[in-house]
Parts: C-alpha cells; structure tokens; sequence
C-alpha cells in the first residue's frame, strides 16, 4: 500500500523525497565565513521537479523568479525520481561531482551521505544563519535514521486522517469531530450514528486494514516509539500492539464497521462513505482528489484528526501518521565554497517560503509553523479542511506497518477477520509477526 501513496502523492504534489545530510560543527567552523556575493553565483542544483511531476513548471518559474532577483544563476540538472536518477545522484557523490543544493530521498538511500559528512545539517547551517528554516515546526522537520539529526528544509509530503461525511452527522445529530475530541468521544459519535440507521465507519477490514491497525496502535502508543517493531508481544510496544487489535475488535463487535467489512472491497465500503450512508473514514491525503471526483456536492466532506487521547502520557489527538520527506540539502562542497555558501542557503530560503511551500503543497502535509496559505490557489472545500488539519499537526510519524514486509504483516493483515470474530487472539496475532520479523533478521 506504500507504493500506492507514493504514487498517488505524485499525482497531486511533488514526489515526496528528502535527503539526510551532515556537516560537523567542527568542521563548519574551520571553514571561512561566507560573506556577501560580490557578484553573480552559478549553483548547481538537483531536483526530482521534472518530467510529468506536477510542480515542474512551478519550479522552473520559481528558479527564473529567483536568479531575475538576485542575479545568480541556477545549473539544473533535475530529472524524474526513479531508480535511473538514484543512481546518478549516488554516483555523483562518489565521484566528487555532488550538487551544491540537492533535493533526494531519506533513509537508506541517503545514509552514505550523511556517514561521509557530505551534506550539512539544519543545526550547523543555523550556527552560522539563525533565521534559516525559522518559518518550520521544528518538531516536524524529517530526520536522518542515521544520527536523528534533521537535515531537511521540508516542501510537502502525504497525511493519514479521517475523512468525515457532514450530511450522515447532521441527519445523526453529532458534532463535527475537532482537535479535542477524544476516543471516548468518537465512540459515543459512532453509536448515535449506528442508532439514525447509519454506518459509522466505512472500512474493508479483509483488504485495507492497515489505517485503522497504524491508528489504533498509536492511539495506545507513545509517537516517538511508533514505528518501532516490538520484541515481543509482552514488552511496553508490544501491548501497544494487542491493545491497538483489541479496540479494533471492539469497534468491530459493537457493529461500528460495515455489516460485510470481512467480505467488501475496499472500494465497496467507500462507496457507503460517498453515497451519505457512512459517516467516517481513515485514508490518506492522496484520497481527497478521489473524493472529489466521486461526489456531488463537495461541501458535504470534511476531514479532521483521528482522535486519540486514550490515556495519559499516549498518544494525543493532534499527533499524526505523516510523513514530510522532501526537503532541499546544502551539501559539504557548497558550504565550503564562500561564494556558494551564501548563494545555496538564500536559493533554499526562497524556495522554502511560506508562499513558495503553498504553492507546491496545496493539500499535502508540510511543517510550516503559519500553515499553508491558500489564497489565490485552486482548491475545494474539502482541500480547505485538510489544510487547516495539517496546520493543526503537533507531532508526526510515520506509519509503523511502513517497517513490515507484506509477509511479515500476514498473520494480521491477512487474518483480520478471524481477530476481531475472537477466532484468533489480538495477542497471538502479534506474536505470529513477530516471529516472522525474527526469522528475517
């Protein structure tokens, strides 16, 4: 399912792509301090803003923007985001022929870079400029698996959230769910909506399980331990996991799901959502152009956090299941050219802004600390709502299921129905995972 937001993401924003990248202290302070350019600064610069990606076009005009009003000039060498440009980009680096500026992956396919020290971290560019990614959340700025130092000046990047059907709650007589709504909260929703003869939850737990399994777990979770695969079933994570089962199975007893969610497609439950007969649903942000295009009148949709709050010290309802994984990256060899430093950390400034973010965003997460300003931008009701969600976010994480291969998932993916029919235990269900998980170490 990962490689369906992915490319669905691509549909509606820039791919998500980031890259992690570090610069030692020591070393940004042996090199000499950059001053004001003294004339015009050819950069080289590394995309994945081409080909059929929809924001290719706003990155060519943003670059003739950039280089009228500063008199710099800007080499671009961008080109779809595809194993191909993976890579050159890595050969690149190898070779000594590294962009001044580059906007690539996180993960593993960046942590060479970060273990050579060829790109520069957030924190030793703001030693020497403060204001530098001032307008982001920090809290929310990608990380490197490698040292948990950030490294990324985010763009846009995917959201998991629920999705709200405002015509079922209204004929329902329930509120709008809102930051501060709770689980005790939202199940008290889901039953006055089951009593109005509606279907509180629209969901196809034989095929897509995997939104409410993520949300369920961080909902008896801590978030900064969420993508964190247990030992076991008895440790702290691991009766996260059984408890995160067991509320599922719970929704699923107290009739919360559609009658046939053991048997539905994923896109037979949608429809329920679409045609007014279902209230909620977890998706991601890739969803909200596919409701669009189902519905009639768009004014009628809403989306808004999945709530949480089950207990304290766990998981709060603004945190969420996202990811913003693109972002642009000094790397070493620009930092230690004094002409270039300047010139490469004023280019990302400018295509960082708050305007320039907005534009390229539109409804995907981003971790601008104002929010996503859609003034002037083309968007519906409904992408309004998921804007003013993400500006809400206080925390993210990725999906923990993101860490599991879809074998390792089967014994709870696969066997879902027999989990919440009580014909399998939520407990042995997560230790039938793990055991796979140890077989592949």
């Amino acid at each position: 399912m990962r490689l369906k937001k992915l490319t669905a993401l691509a549909m509606v924003s820039a791919m998500s792509v980031a890259l992690a990248g570090c610069g030692s202290s020591d070393k940004a302070g042996e090199t000499k301090k950059a001053s004001e350019s003294t004339g015009p600064v050819e950069l080289n610069v590394v995309t994945t803003y081409a080909g059929e990606d929809t924001n290719a076009q706003n990155y060519q005009d943003a670059i003739a923007a950039w280089q009228k009003e500063t008199g710099n000039t800007v080499k671009d060498a961008s080109a779809t985001a595809d194993e191909t440009f993976k890579t050159r980009v890595i050969t690149d680096f190898e070779t000594g022929s590294e962009p001044d500026v580059l906007f690539f992956f996180t993960g593993v396919d960046a942590n060479a870079f970060v273990e050579q020290e060829k790109v520069v971290s957030i924190e030793d560019i703001r030693a020497e400029y403060p204001d530098f990614a001032s307008n982001m959340k920090d809290d929310m700025l990608p990380t490197s698996p490698v040292d948990g130092k950030a490294y990324a000046v985010p763009v846009n990047g995917y959201w998991e959230g629920l999705f709200v059907n405002k015509e079922v709650l209204d004929k329902a007589g329930v509120e709008m769910p809102t930051k501060d709504t709770t689980w005790a909260d939202f199940l008290d929703m889901c039953q006055k909506v089951k009593d109005a003869g509606f279907t509180p939850i629209a969901a196809s737990l034989q095929e897509i399980p995997h939104y409410w399994f993520d949300y369920a777990i961080l909902n008896n979770n801590k978030l900064d331990v969420h993508t964190t695969v247990p030992g076991s079933a008895d440790e702290e994570i691991g009766k996260a996991w059984v408890n995160g089962l067991e509320d599922i199975k719970s929704l699923y007893e107290k009739g919360f799901y559609p009658e046939n969610t053991l048997t539905a497609t994923d896109a037979e439950t949608f429809q329920l959502f679409a045609e007014d007969k279902a209230a909620f649903l977890i998706d991601g942000s890739w969803k909200v152009g596919g409701i669009e295009e189902a519905v009639d009148d768009i004014e009628n949709f809403s989306v808004t956090h999945v709530p949480g709050n089950k207990g304290e010290g766990l998981r709060a309802t603004t945190e969420a299941i996202s990811g913003i994984s693109s972002g642009y990256y000094i790397t070493q060899k620009a930092w230690e050219d004094p002409a270039k430093r300047e010139a490469a950390v004023k280019f990302i400034e400018y295509m960082t802004s708050d305007e320039l973010v907005s534009k390229f965003s539109g409804t995907a997460a981003t971790a601008l600390k104002n929010g996503v300003n859609t003034e002037g931008l083309e968007i519906s009701a409904l992408g309004e709502a998921a804007v003013a969600y993400t500006s809400e976010f206080t925390k993210i994480t990725a999906p923990v299921q993101d860490n599991l291969s879809e074998a390792q998932r089967e014994p709870i993916f696969s066997e879902m129905a027999a989990i919440v029919k009580g014909d399998t235990s939520a407990k042995d269900a997560v230790e039938a995972v793990l055991e796979l998980v140890k077989e592949d170490e």
